[in-house]
């Protein structure tokens, strides 16, 4: 039987930042991207506790929310899609370095 491979929690993390703003700016619908946002958060928690263990995990869903809180501020300096690749981009490399290195 061939092994499945999991998607790493960087991209899960990162995915949930882009496709949330993604998914409310092109719905018109901001809950909709709230709720992308949410269902790829809660997913990248489960595999950070996994990989990493809970103050890990802890950290990380802190540093994931307090992106999506940042993106808005960084957002009126350079722009909406540049300031969501950058803390997507951030969250994604903190991810990997803590949980998804190890899991390797």
């Amino acid at each position: 039987m061939a092994k499945v491979q999991k998607v790493p929690s960087a991209v899960v993390a990162a995915s949930g930042l882009i496709g949330g703003y993604g998914v409310a700016r092109w719905t018109k619908k901001r809950q909709l991207g709230g709720a992308v946002l949410a269902v790829a958060g809660a997913a990248a928690a489960q595999q950070w506790r996994r990989e990493a263990g809970g103050k890990a995990a802890g950290a990380l869903t802190a540093a994931y929310l307090a992106a999506f809180a940042g993106s808005h501020p960084l957002a009126k300096k350079m722009g909406a899609w540049p300031a969501v690749f950058s803390v997507a981009g951030g969250v994604a490399l903190a991810s990997w370095a803590i949980a998804d290195r190890r899991a390797s």
